[in-house]
């Protein structure tokens, strides 16, 4: 008993540590955090998100909210609850990948300015997010939770893949986390599951929850090897701009199947 006592405390307290360094949701102060095994959990929180937006947006719809606001204020309550972590990786990444010179796309990253491909890459991803928010009408809360949940472990992937480029990294210490495939599955479980409810909700879309599961997992696996193809591996910026274009890419992927 005291051994599974200690592993449920441990994994709380992993949890605990997963949310305070992916999101801006308010934690109490717990001792004993431990934030080298934070990318474990990074699909766990990615569904804690969309949960908190489905419920936002079932709630601003029974309130007689129209879908375009809703959508867009989804949109800027996604970013808050990320204190835009993941977008401002994605940003930086782009500004990366707009330099001729491959030698310089990491120094360029790893400026704190934005520049105009960053500010481009935003407004694409919040625009394409807000638009497809807009067409999706059925179930948007388990649409949230799925590609929350999808495009975190398009992270986790990544991590496993592909090298990490800058040992000193903010992101490095996600190596430490995610070691083998067999880290993945976890994660991958628990994002299937979502299409397994989809099913069990509605029987009639067998064939959609089906193609939720494997646009997931196909789009996460491409996005990420998109970036290692540019870059020659990853940074943290890198495993921001895979959640981001994910998430954003199977919203698109989600509309067109409906």
């Amino acid at each position: 008993m005291a051994n599974r006592h200690q592993w449920w405390k441990q994994h709380i307290l992993n949890m605990a540590a997963s949310i305070i360094f992916y999101t801006s949701i308010p934690m109490p102060y717990l001792e004993g955090l431990d934030f080298k095994y934070v990318a474990q959990y990074a699909p766990w929180v990615g569904l804690t998100i969309g949960s908190i937006l489905g419920a936002l947006d079932i709630g601003m719809n029974y309130l007689g909210v129209p879908i375009l606001t809703r959508s867009a204020l989804l949109v800027s309550i996604w970013i808050a609850l990320t204190g835009g972590l993941h977008l401002d990786g994605a940003m930086d990444t782009a500004d990366g990948l707009a330099v001729g010179d491959p030698k310089r796309r990491l120094e360029v990253m790893a400026d704190s300015a934005t520049g105009a491909f960053g500010a481009i890459a935003a407004v694409v991803l919040v625009g394409i997010k807000i638009a497809a928010l807009t067409d999706l009408e059925n179930n948007r809360w388990l649409a949230l939770m799925a590609v929350c949940g999808w495009g975190r472990w398009g992270q986790q992937l990544a991590i496993v893949r592909y090298p990490y480029l800058k040992p000193t990294g903010k992101g490095a210490l996600h190596k430490q986390a995610i070691r083998s495939y067999k880290d993945l599955l976890p994660g991958l479980f628990l994002v299937v599951s979502l299409s397994v409810l989809e099913i069990l909700l509605n029987k009639q879309r067998l064939l959609f929850a089906l193609g939720m599961a494997i646009a997931g997992i196909a789009i996460a696996t491409l996005t990420g090897a998109w970036f290692n193809r540019k870059l020659g591996g990853h940074t943290g910026d890198t495993y921001g701009a895979v959640v981001e274009w994910t998430e954003a890419l199977l919203l698109v992927w989600l509309v067109v199947s409906c």
